[in-house]
């Protein structure tokens, strides 16, 4: 489960986030790729936006589903 204390410091303000224990493993960029950007280096993921529509709040909760490390988190 995602921790919202270690949050990354680029998440867009809202109630998805990508914690500090994100890998680069590029399965949750195959699930939203317009809603998740990785960091300078490609050392991590984070929402860049927040979903806007039911079709992108899927998408949002398909990346967190397919998260190994379980680094996606939703504050809602």
């Amino acid at each position: 489960m995602a921790d919202p204390t270690i949050k990354q410091p680029e998440n867009t303000s809202g109630k998805w986030y990508v914690d500090q224990t994100c890998v680069p493993c590029h399965l949750c960029m195959d699930e939203a790729p317009n809603l998740l950007k990785y960091a300078d280096g490609e050392t991590h993921t984070f929402f860049a936006r927040q979903p806007e529509n039911d079709e992108e709040e899927n998408q949002a909760r398909e990346a967190m589903e397919a998260c190994p490390t379980e680094a996606i988190g939703n504050d809602g």
